[in-house]
């Protein structure tokens, strides 16, 4: 009885300090708060298309050309930057993103040619904010969580959506009262606010504190540093990209960021300043949108812990195409109700695919999900710059975007056919007992 027990008992952590509340929860807080701060420069994009416009006489097609180039560095960053948190540690890679976004951000005050725009805007806050993508929250939460995935994927997700609620408000506001420029500024600010965060408060591995990651019965120790970053991403794409789940995974999630941050993030204030709202209201609602984001993304992850993940996208697509046909015929110069069921209604689905994506990812590909998470991510972000830049043009061509709504609508119906397609991996067979 005693020899069975002992030979049962889990592997003891080494030791170290001891918190009634897991230190992974601490290291998921720092998280959140470093892609809230991260977001700031994401609630810029569809504030500054008209103040750019009228100061500068650019083209809408040209303001979009820079938010594609962001949107898709955003994304085609992401898997790298995985790989690079594995090789030089999470605190590093993110530490310097921030520092990227801030820089970037602060000169384009300067700026007084449409190059300019590209390479700061595009560029070098592009590249910073890729490194500070999901593929971030996908690696802290596969290193310190062994249970509770899928909330704690909700939960980092929303925070871009918090980033969203508090500084779509305040920038909006700005660029309102005193100009564009103040608000640029207000961002890089932040991005360098949030370093010391990162730096004295964030941790590579659970191992790194003499922890165990949540939920686990057994200490796990930190494994060394990857080599080779950049020839394991691509390798990781090589092999991944010879499954038909990766092309259903990586086609929804491009027409999910088609319709989300390429059209509705980019486009939408525009759009009602279009019909004579003013652009301090409908920042105003676009903010609100992320109320309900946090709201969906966090009962999002609940329900990934709990039911079919493929089913859970299929629903979501599906819903979001519905209120972006509707959306055309909501748009006007006043707040009305059914605007303010739309903006709820589609809040709570703005990134509620994330969870169940990334839990599809963890299934299909086990330790390389991170990275696989990371190119999916990157289609989402080439599907955002494709509607970022078309958006522009079909404005500067048709006078309206309602082409672009009713045909993200029709995507959306496609991307929920995809997800229901998608094979659940071949259950593991177990070898028979060698007598």
């Amino acid at each position: 009885m005693t020899q069975r027990t002992a030979a049962a008992a889990p592997v003891k952590a080494p030791p170290g300090r001891r918190h009634r509340v897991h230190r992974a929860w601490f290291v998921a807080a720092v998280t959140f708060v470093t892609i809230t701060g991260a977001a700031a420069f994401r609630s810029l994009p569809g504030l500054f298309i008209d103040p750019l416009h009228q100061e500068f006489g650019w083209s809408r097609g040209t303001i979009g050309a820079a938010v594609s180039i962001n949107l898709a560095l955003y994304g085609l960053t992401a898997p790298f930057a995985a790989a690079l948190m594995d090789r030089f540690g999470v605190r590093r890679v993110v530490a310097v993103a921030l520092t990227v976004i801030a820089l970037g951000s602060g000169l384009t005050v300067w700026m007084t040619a449409a190059w300019q725009l590209l390479l700061c805007w595009g560029l070098l806050v592009g590249l910073g904010t890729g490194s500070m993508a999901l593929a971030f929250a996908a690696t802290v939460t596969n290193r310190w969580f062994t249970e509770r995935r899928g909330l704690v994927t909700g939960i980092l997700t929303a925070a871009s959506a918090s980033g969203q609620l508090i500084f779509l408000p305040l920038l909006s506001w700005i660029i309102d009262r005193h100009d564009w420029r103040p608000a640029a500024v207000t961002v890089a600010l932040t991005a360098l606010a949030v370093v010391p965060f990162v730096w004295f408060l964030l941790r590579d591995h659970p191992a790194d504190v003499g922890a165990t990651p949540y939920g686990a019965r057994e200490f796990v120790p930190k494994p060394p540093p990857v080599t080779g970053a950049a020839r394991r991403t691509l390798a990781v794409l090589s092999s991944s990209v010879r499954t038909g789940t990766f092309w259903l995974l990586a086609g929804a999630f491009a027409i999910c960021g088609a319709s989300t941050n390429g059209l509705v993030q980019t486009h939408f204030v525009p759009a009602e300043h279009d019909h004579g709202m003013p652009v301090t209201t409908a920042a105003s609602l676009l903010a609100v949108i992320g109320v309900f984001d946090v709201v969906g993304t966090i009962a999002s992850g609940w329900f990934t812990d709990r039911f079919e993940p493929r089913r859970l996208l299929a629903v979501y697509y599906a819903l979001r195409g519905l209120s972006l046909l509707f959306l055309p015929m909501l748009l006007g110069s006043a707040v009305h109700p059914p605007m303010i069921f739309f903006i709820v209604f589609y809040g709570l689905d703005w990134v509620a695919t994330v969870p169940p994506t990334l839990a599809l990812c963890r299934e299909q590909f086990g330790e390389d999900s991170a990275i696989v998470f990371g190119w999916v991510l990157a289609s989402h972000q080439v599907g955002a710059a494709v509607v970022a830049y078309l958006g522009g043009v079909a404005r500067d061509v048709f006078g309206s975007y309602d082409v672009v709504w009713y045909a993200a609508g029709t995507l959306c119906a496609a991307a929920a056919l995809m997800s229901l397609v998608v094979r659940r991996p071949a259950p593991a067979v177990l070898a028979p007992a060698v007598s």
